[in-house]
């Protein structure tokens, strides 16, 4: 029979903090669905009618989006697959195509031929071309307040602010702001408050705040993701803000003082995320591309889709739903498989060779931890070899032990074991007939003695502490007693 290494007791853990009401209302969002997709989900959105179903952008899968060619192409019929209009005036590939909230005939482009265009679905023209970028247009809104107004963020570094009325850039906000700090960090990300009131924008990993009334003033600039933002989104009332970076990570926020109240990780980076207006679903699109150490079957971009509840309901029932992988090589083909031996550590090794005294030693070393050392010390006493590795020790020898035994003797995990390595160390040092172990090394070294003395003490104080809660115990019970008879 082949020897079973030491396998540490395991200790029960204290009970874990109780979740915030924040906490247990997103993690009430669960269940999840994934859908597999061939390419990047870059776009994921919601309807604001009911039953709320979300469209995604990946591949040619579109309602609306724009290509690497830089043709927009609309299709709303999607299960017909006609194309019912085609926006053709962008020279570069176009990662921004959005509706107009306020006029539905108006679709937002931006462009990496640093150009911002309003079409007018019906005529198929533009309505409005703005070239104040100067590098590659990523990100874009139309404000939900005001038509005529749209928000951008470029590579350039800036946000800036669009007036459809006067086709020229009205604020300007970011690198070449005074006073902003933004550098010239590439914007990811654009997102405007409900209120139209302050913008959002992800630069990096950071956050930034933007105050459109005060002039595009920067507000405030946090920075709780390690890698780059990549999505922005609201919930359905304003009072939270969800982020999504390629660090795989969730964040929300509280937007009155913009701490993270919540965090949510993904099995790889974020690049898109939405949470519908009644706040049952939140729809998260990963790319496992950017994850070369995933060892998923899920080989290209995964939308998941966490289904949840609200405060005061529960999820719904999950589907879990994954691509499996093919067999490689031929059918009739047997592997043999070459399963490496798992090393023994030093003290295991020594325990196996019944050395108890050397492999006692081995797990008294500082970077063995405690568990395993009293671990084995039952194994010893198992197999009755206690005795026989304690034996023999000269003060330098019998200083760890001693040591252990001071610094755990209140312990709870390890009392019972204590008490017996303790009373067996004591008895060979006080009683001739225990084959006389210690009797040279007692008085004739100041460290032991000093440690002999430190854990009398030390067992005295906690014999005193257990009479005071037992006549406190004795108390309350008296206590409750009485009142238990006088109600």
């Amino acid at each position: 029979m082949d020897y079973q290494p030491l396998i540490p007791r395991k200790h029960a853990k204290p009970a874990p903090e109780r979740h915030s009401v924040e906490s247990r209302y997103w993690r009430s969002f669960r269940s999840p669905v994934f859908v597999k997709e061939y390419s990047p989900v870059t776009s994921i959105h919601f309807t604001h009618s009911k039953p709320h179903r979300y469209a995604v952008t990946a591949a040619s899968r579109l309602l609306v989006a724009g290509d690497d060619s830089g043709m927009i192409q609309l299709d709303i019929r999607c299960q017909s697959r006609a194309i019912l209009r085609t926006l053709d005036a962008h020279k570069q590939p176009v990662h921004v195509t959005k509706f107009s909230m306020l006029n539905p005939t108006h679709v937002l482009s931006c462009s990496d031929d640093t150009t911002v265009r309003l079409w007018d679905v019906p005529s198929q023209s533009t309505i409005t071309t703005f070239t104040s970028h100067i590098d590659y247009v990523r990100s874009g809104q139309v404000s939900t307040t005001d038509p005529h107004l749209i928000l951008t963020g470029s590579y350039d570094g800036t946000v800036r602010i669009f007036d459809i009325r006067t086709g020229s850039c009205e604020l300007l906000m970011g690198s070449t702001s005074p006073g902003s700090g933004a550098g010239s960090v590439p914007v990811e990300q654009v997102l405007m408050y409900p209120s139209g009131t302050v913008a959002l924008s992800a630069a990096g990993s950071i956050l930034r705040v933007w105050d459109i009334i005060a002039g595009g003033r920067c507000l405030r600039a946090v920075s709780n993701h390690q890698k780059t933002v990549t999505s922005l989104a609201f919930n359905a009332n304003g009072s939270r803000l969800l982020t999504g970076g390629l660090d795989h990570m969730v964040k929300v926020y509280d937007i009155h003082n913009y701490n993270v109240v919540h965090t949510m990780r993904y099995s790889a980076p974020v690049m898109s995320l939405a949470l519908s207006p009644d706040e049952t679903h939140i729809a998260v699109g990963i790319d496992t591309r950017l994850c070369p150490s995933l060892k998923t079957s899920l080989r290209a971009a995964t939308l998941e889709s966490f289904l949840g509840g609200a405060l005061s309901g529960t999820g719904q029932s999950h589907v879990r739903s994954y691509a499996k992988d093919k067999p490689v090589g031929d059918v009739d083909e047997f592997k043999v498989e070459n399963k490496r031996r798992r090393r023994l550590k030093e003290y295991d090794r020594l325990l196996k060779g019944f050395k108890y005294s050397a492999a006692l030693d081995s797990a008294l070393q500082k970077k063995v931890p405690p568990a395993t050392t009293f671990a084995l010390i039952q194994e010893l006493v198992h197999r009755d070899g206690l005795r026989s590795a304690l034996a023999g020790r000269d003060d330098v020898l019998l200083e760890p032990i001693l040591r252990l035994l001071l610094k755990y003797a209140t312990d709870p995990r390890f009392g019972d074991l204590v008490c017996d390595v303790t009373g067996l160390i004591i008895a060979a040092v006080l009683w001739t007939w225990s084959t006389d172990m210690y009797s040279p090394v007692l008085g004739q070294s100041l460290t032991i003695d000093s440690l002999f003395l430190r854990l009398r003490r030390k067992l005295e104080a906690e014999l005193q502490l257990q009479n005071d809660l037992v006549k406190v115990k004795g108390a309350l019970d008296m206590l409750l007693t009485f009142a238990a008879l006088s109600a």
